[in-house]
């Protein structure tokens, strides 16, 4: 009875490579890649959306503990997502590599030799045509048809189609390509957003984001220097569908900072680019403008305040904190570009342009929770410990006394959201995603064929569709008439 043997340790390492390495294992990973992107997309990110993992926490925090664990707010950087990425990315090599260089050997050699039985291939036929003639007629019809020859004595052996795995080869290769692109981007990237009113300088460091993201290998010491300052911002809606149909930001700019002023426009899909860095247009909104003052009427604050978009029409919401007052004031209030009444009574706008702006306001009073070492939006005002005191509505002018002080709505601002993102990885992310369509196309759609003519005491043909395509049989057709005319078209 025979037995198998063991495997010894080289063995296995030979055995587990070989699957790692296998075309089936690496669909599997990149399968497994996609789930593993799903809790990414479900759960906010801590380097994303730091404030909305703190509510997960704050609204249950022993399941936000073990989430935590898992590394389902850390998903990208998580280690089981790091161990997928690698994994596919060995078996993509070891799975393309040695196939590359075979087909490179491949394309090199000649053809295979005739098969001893031809009428066991497929499209066999005779040829009524002199012997003499067979050949060299058709060596002749296969070359004008892209067909690689190999003529023997008494048999021809021609081939086409390697483009075919030279498609799939490049298929492959250019998913390596994005996969590189991807942890360039990773490692030597950064992503920032900043939200800047009309007439406000932004330079790029670290302090004047809203949020940022630096890669592996980056540091706030990898910034490009420059400056920009947002001169104005114009935005075009349709009349009809309040749809917009134009936005146009400019800027004016200094690179490096200090250095002589140039001035740019920025539109949705036309970014400002300094060098690898692009600045976005991504979002923009209205910031009110109040003056506050105390009771003696010392002024107490003053300027733009942002505002958050809550529809395609810009009615906004935000907060208003007065922290030096005594006791603290609070505002939570709603801008209203072109005022209208809902059918339940409530404001909202009737157009995202500022025709007619409204600022409603509830005034809060009490502790604002600025002192409490939490971290809380600048959007939202906490009024667990605070005192409602009054409502009202106001037009551009209007003031509101509100027992502690009061509060003048001298205005509006537009502002803008610049997204700010230095993706090294990006063009060969492109150029990869292009090749890797390329290649798809030409394995879907290139015909690999094989066929051979032999004389003995007759001239037969046969054939071979290696990737089972139709036609074969059309190009049997078609060699068999010309040799039977005795001559080559």
């Amino acid at each position: 009875m025979a037995t198998t043997p063991e495997l010894d340790t080289s063995g296995t390492f030979r055995w587990m490579w070989r699957q790692l390495t296998s075309m089936r294992t690496a669909l599997l990973l990149l399968l497994l890649l996609g789930f593993a992107s799903v809790p990414g997309s479900i759960f906010p990110q801590r380097s994303q959306n730091p404030m909305k993992v703190r509510e997960y926490f704050a609204a249950d925090p022993t399941l936000s503990a073990w989430m935590d664990r898992l590394r389902l707010f850390d998903v990208y950087s998580s280690p089981w997502f790091s161990a997928i990425y690698l994994l596919l990315f060995i078996s993509l090599i070891g799975c393309v590599l040695p196939r590359t260089l075979e087909h490179f050997k491949a394309t090199r050699s000649e053809p295979p030799l005739t098969p001893r039985f031809l009428d066991r291939m497929d499209s066999y036929t005779e040829v009524a045509i002199e012997k003499e003639l067979a050949l060299a007629a058709a060596e002749n019809w296969l070359r004008k048809k892209h067909f690689r020859i190999r003529r023997e004595a008494d048999s021809i052996s021609a081939e086409k189609g390697y483009s075919r795995e030279s498609g799939n080869l490049l298929f492959h290769l250019s998913l390596i390509l994005i996969l590189v692109a991807v942890a360039i981007g990773g490692l030597y990237g950064m992503k920032g957003e900043a939200i800047l009113n009309v007439g406000e300088r932004f330079i790029n460091a670290p302090t004047s984001y809203d949020n940022l993201s630096f890669g592996k290998f980056q540091n706030e010491n990898t910034l490009t220097p420059f400056s920009l300052t947002v001169t104005s911002f114009n935005a075009s809606y349709n009349v009809a569908t309040n749809a917009p149909t134009d936005y146009l930001l400019k800027v004016s700019t200094q690179n490096p900072v200090g250095g002589k002023v140039k001035n740019y426009s920025i539109r949705v899909n036309s970014p400002l680019t300094f060098g690898s860095t692009k600045v976005y247009l991504q979002a923009n909104g209205y910031s009110p403008v109040v003056t506050v003052r105390d009771k003696s009427g010392a002024l107490t604050f003053q300027g733009p305040v942002i505002f958050l978009p809550q529809d395609g029409n810009l009615t906004s919401t935000g907060a208003i904190k007065l922290p030096d007052m005594s006791p603290q004031i609070g505002f939570i209030g709603s801008f209203v570009p072109t005022y209208s009444r809902s059918s339940t009574g409530g404001a909202r706008s009737a157009f995202p342009e500022a025709l007619d702006p409204r600022l409603l306001l509830s005034s809060w009073s009490g502790d604002l929770g600025l002192d409490s070492g939490e971290p809380q939006s600048v959007y939202r005002l906490d009024t667990s410990k605070m005192e409602k005191i009054g409502l009202k509505q106001m037009k551009i002018g209007e003031s509101y006394d509100f027992g502690e002080g009061s509060i003048t709505f001298d205005g509006y601002r537009s502002w803008v959201n610049l997204q700010i993102v230095d993706d090294p990885g990006k063009m060969y992310a492109l150029i990869g995603a292009i090749l890797a369509i390329l290649g798809l196309l030409l394995s879907l759609f290139t015909r690999q064929r094989r066929i051979w003519v032999k004389v003995d005491s007759k001239v037969t043909l046969a054939g071979l569709a290696k990737n089972g395509l139709p036609g074969l049989q059309d190009e049997i057709d078609s060699l068999k008439s010309e040799l039977e005319k005795g001559r080559v078209v």
